[in-house]
């Protein structure tokens, strides 16, 4: 009987290991910390996504890294992408929602939780890099509790 339920997690255990193995990873995947005595209004933080090695659509998403000290449900950021060589700018306003109307996190995490933000679909093409920064756009000069913002880029 336990040969049975060994074979059992075997067969998991590979199911598991095969369906990660095949998830490429991000082309970008950064993260950039805030002050520790809060997130001001004028700290804006930036990332450089290096030259993209093929033409195609791209998607980012923004990551946020939360303690249980912001006093929020909610997080306004702005994102502003700048294509290089070309300098096309784009500017998208994220509203995350980050905390349910009982208190509760939405991220994952202990005492400090994660969340990843869907933010849009890039063409880009080969050669062509990213300059992103990234602000809060909240009432708020320091918002305490933001630990850390990141952006992942995937094909």
């Amino acid at each position: 009987m336990t040969s049975k339920y060994s074979f059992f997690y075997l067969a998991t255990v590979i199911a598991c290991l095969s369906l990660t193995a095949c998830r490429e990873r991000p082309l970008y995947y950064h993260y950039e910390l805030t002050p520790a005595e809060g997130w001001d209004l004028t700290d804006t933080l930036h990332f450089t996504v290096p030259a993209m090695a093929e033409t195609g659509e791209y998607q980012m998403q923004v990551g946020l890294r939360i303690d249980g000290s912001y006093p929020y449900r909610n997080l306004s950021i702005v994102v502003e992408q700048q294509t290089k060589p070309s300098g096309v700018l784009q500017r998208d306003t994220l509203n995350c929602e980050v905390v349910d109307e009982t208190g509760h996190p939405l991220g994952k995490g202990v005492s400090i939780y994660q969340y990843l933000f869907p933010l849009t679909t890039l063409q880009l093409n080969e050669g062509e890099r990213l300059d992103i920064s990234i602000y809060h756009n909240m009432r708020r000069e320091v918002l305490p509790g933001i630990n850390s913002v990141g952006v992942m880029i995937e094909k």
